[in-house]
């Protein structure tokens, strides 16, 4: 999938007249690897989304795949990646605790991809048995076999066994890993 640049995105007639596109648009960007890289550019696309949908809440009904960007929780997500990126782990995990709350119960992929991303803010920080913890509540179901939840769990395995390889957290996640062949390595 080919990506726009945000400010190409922000331009299109359809942002100009609906502020729910407009925040949308600043969401729909390439991977957290190609978000801003410094923090005063995240915080910024960060506010612009954040204005945009404040301004863009519908009073008529938006397509079902709108749900998530209809309360917030897509913004919350694109902070929490932004931080996560940025190495702003507690940042990372209070976005990622908000865009929990505010997921609809049956956006699972999202609420999975948001589940990986806390193990590995909650890892950033530090707190080895927690984070392990997060990592292995995401669900063994199709939706935790979607490769941008099993990207994350591979990059959340390979921290963790950096970071504290021998701790009995790391030897936790790797006996889940042995005994869970298809999950992220």
């Amino acid at each position: 999938m080919r990506w726009l640049p945000t400010s190409v995105a922000r331009q299109l007639p359809v942002t100009r007249r609906d502020p729910m596109f407009a925040a949308l648009a600043m969401r729909i960007m390439p991977p957290p690897t190609a978000l801003p890289a410094t923090p005063v550019a995240a915080r910024q696309a960060i506010g612009h989304a954040q204005e945009a949908f404040e301004r863009g809440i519908p009073e008529a009904p938006r397509p079902m795949w709108m749900a998530a960007m209809g309360n917030g929780a897509e913004i919350e997500e694109l902070a929490l990646s932004a931080h996560i990126r940025l190495g702003n782990y507690v940042e990372a995990e209070a976005h990622a605790h908000r865009s929990l709350a505010l997921l609809q119960p049956y956006i699972r992929r999202d609420r999975a991809v948001v589940t990986a991303r806390l193990a590995l803010a909650q890892l950033g920080q530090g707190d080895l048995e927690p984070a392990v913890s997060t990592a292995l509540s995401v669900a063994a179901d199709p939706t935790g076999q979607h490769p941008r939840v099993t990207g994350i769990l591979a990059d959340f395995g390979r921290t963790l066994r950096r970071a504290a390889p021998s701790s009995q957290p790391a030897r936790t996640w790797d006996q889940h890993l042995q005994d869970s062949p298809k999950r992220a390595r």
